[in-house]
């Protein structure tokens, strides 16, 4: 089984143990070659071993290598494969208080400098469509297509994110999720403030954050 698969397994368990899936909810994939190694129906993160994760061909859709059904959601995870070369590694979870707030009518937007440097500027927020099927996967694809788009916001659904490597997306999970957490938080107690585009673009010109950037895409190395 590739090494690939076991660090796959590794974050699924992590997105579990932070509370960011349940039961058999969420799936999570990687790109190694022609071949899409994703998360398998009707399990829970805790309970599937590697041998369950199935190889499907970015090509054809079809499975390649073991024998268990792929993630109701792989037309998604295909879709966007197919149209970002760059991308090895998504993640697809049902964050709790993401779901609460976009469903309830709000947008994520930057609070906090990590939300900026994770996701961008770009973070497409979807209506609702019944999941697993072809339309939701057409709806992400065509905002995911973007270079600069590094998560999406599902409402009353979940979360989607990509990375060039397996931490990128995991991380850009757990700043989706944050961001949630601290505008919920504001709520409670006041107006929320956002960053401005301006206090953005002097994020952009920090050395310390395009060190932090490209460290984090380094990783790529060790998830291969």
């Amino acid at each position: 089984m590739s090494e690939l698969v076991e660090q796959l397994v590794a974050t699924a368990g992590a997105l579990v143990d932070d509370g960011l899936v349940r039961g058999a909810g969420g799936n999570v994939s990687v790109r190694e070659g022609d071949i899409m190694w994703i998360s398998p129906s009707g399990f829970s993160f805790k309970d599937a071993a590697p041998e369950d994760y199935p190889g499907v061909s970015l090509e054809s859709g079809k499975i390649v290598r073991g024998e268990r059904r792929p993630s109701s959601e792989v037309l998604m995870h295909l879709a966007i494969y197919r149209n970002r070369p760059e991308v090895t590694a998504i993640v697809h979870t049902h964050p709790p208080v993401t779901v609460a707030l976009v469903s309830a009518g709000h947008d994520l937007k930057a609070m906090y400098p990590d939300y900026y440097v994770f996701l961008g500027r770009n973070v497409p927020h979807l209506p609702y469509i019944t999941a697993t099927t072809p339309e939701m996967a057409a709806a992400v694809e065509e905002v995911a297509a973007a270079p600069d788009c590094y998560g999406i916001i599902l409402r009353n659904h979940g979360v989607v994110t990509v990375g060039t490597n397996l931490k990128e997306a995991y991380f850009r999970t757990l700043a989706v999720e944050e961001q949630a957490t601290i505008l919920h938080q504001a709520l409670q107690v006041g107006e929320p403030r956002f960053l401005t585009e301006a206090e953005c673009d002097a994020l952009d010109e920090l050395g310390s954050e395009k060190y932090r950037k490209a460290l984090l895409a380094a990783m790529a190395g060790a998830d291969r």
